[in-house]
């Protein structure tokens, strides 16, 4: 039987999601800051449009801030659950 678990642990799980999501934010940005242009031009006026950049700028800020204390957790948590597998290992060892 291979040493490593067939299932990715919850922590290493969580971890990779949280990745992913922060590869996924750029092209979500991307796709909201053109929000104005695709809706009808003329309907949302210069400051509707900038009131929509200035939101969508602070709310990525706020987005980016709460990704990274979330992979900075679970990183440690990863980091935990591999030093205590480590342990295990050892003491099991014949």
């Amino acid at each position: 039987m291979p040493d490593r678990p067939l299932f990715l642990e919850r922590a290493s799980f969580r971890r990779r999601r949280l990745g992913d999501a922060a590869r996924v934010l750029p092209v979500l940005a991307m796709m909201l800051m053109l929000v104005p242009v695709w809706w009808v031009p003329r309907s949302l006026s210069y400051a509707g449009g900038a009131v929509w950049v200035f939101t969508l700028w602070a709310g990525l800020i706020v987005a980016v801030r709460a990704l990274h204390r979330a992979l900075l957790r679970a990183e440690t948590a990863t980091i935990r659950a591999s030093e205590d597998h480590a342990k295990i290992t050892v003491h099991n060892a014949p």
